[in-house]
């Protein structure tokens, strides 16, 4: 079967080199670079201290979330792969054995950078928002930010921001305490 002029398929995001990471939104291929130092410090960081915390049986404290980094999610004709994302296990009793996922996750964490942001407040979000996603943080490791959104209605709202050094407790993982120094890099230090 041909495919339609100008939309991407599951075999064209196969084909891309593995030093990029492909996406297919709203029929586009997208290819981002692997992210850069800041970018990977802040998903380590993120998924360090909320799978540490969260990732086990409910019952026990905090838990009751599976957290995992770069999962594939196939959100109808979209394939978009968050940097973080997790599922309640309430939803998802166990993690299937399967290359991608189409269970909508109920919350995403995107690291933004001056390559990917435009694609992800303009167009992931929007995605994310249309398939019912309830929690959203996007974390910017260069000024060193993290906005948080909740889904109401049809779209997002801003719950709050944080910035710096604070320590945070953030929905939906606000049981535990999180320290947003440990996610972000040591500035350069200034020219003698």
């Amino acid at each position: 079967m041909a495919r339609a002029k100008g939309r991407a398929t599951y075999d064209d995001l196969l084909a891309l080199p593995d030093h990029v990471v492909g996406e297919i939104i709203g029929g586009e291929l997208i290819a981002t670079p692997r992210p850069a130092s800041p970018h990977a410090v802040a998903g380590t960081a993120i998924g360090s201290d909320l799978f540490g915390s969260y990732n086990r049986p409910p019952g026990g404290g905090t838990g009751g979330w599976w957290i995992l980094f770069e999962p594939e999610l196939h959100l109808g004709a979209d394939v978009l792969v968050p940097d973080v994302a997790g599922w309640r296990r309430e939803r998802m009793p166990r993690i299937p054995n399967v290359p991608a996922f189409e269970l909508v996750p109920d919350w995403v964490c995107e690291i933004v950078s001056p390559s990917t942001e435009r694609i992800d407040r303009a167009r992931k979000m929007a995605i994310y928002a249309q398939v019912r996603v309830e929690h959203l943080w996007l974390v910017n490791p260069l000024i060193r930010t993290l906005e948080i959104y909740r889904l109401e209605g049809e779209g997002w709202k801003l719950v709050t921001i944080f910035a710096g050094s604070e320590k945070i407790r953030a929905v939906p993982f606000d049981a535990i305490e999180l320290e947003l120094e440990r996610w972000w890099i040591e500035p350069e230090p200034a020219a003698p």
